[in-house]
């Protein structure tokens, strides 16, 4: 019977649920804020884990200090989760921003305004017809 979940699979989920554990807790670094992990992506022999993480300041200037402040806590992340994870070889963190959340709340936004702009054109035709007819 095939396992239900790969092992690397298990491995980012785990190490995903410990980083934010980690920096919600451990990391207090003021240029980091609000900052949340969205997914890790590991290597399929566990040396290399690619953490994405977002900010809830999306401000250009915070989201390039709290990836330098990630990237200089990396090492001290890293020995938090080896202690915390029984791993033979502890993943080397890297960490990039994830830009999917940022894309997809403007997406939604263009959506629901296009809809909105539709039911206003559409309000200002039926108000025409209405016009016409008892004219």
């Amino acid at each position: 019977m095939a396992r239900e979940f790969s092992r690397t699979r298990r491995v980012s989920q785990e190490l995903q649920k410990e980083i934010a554990v980690i920096l919600q807790r451990e990391i207090k670094d003021e240029r980091l804020g609000m900052v949340t992990v969205s997914g890790v992506e590991v290597s399929r022999d566990l040396n290399y884990a690619k953490v994405f993480v977002t900010f809830l300041d999306n401000d250009a200037e915070r989201v390039e200090q709290g990836m330098e402040a990630l990237k200089d806590a990396s090492g001290y992340i890293r020995s938090l989760v080896a202690k915390a994870m029984r791993l033979r070889v502890t993943p080397e963190l890297r960490f990039s921003y994830d830009q999917s959340l940022v894309e997809g709340m403007r997406i939604s936004t263009l959506v629901s305004s296009t809809v909105a702009e539709d039911k206003r054109r559409s309000a200002g035709r039926d108000d025409e017809e209405e016009q016409k007819e008892q004219d």
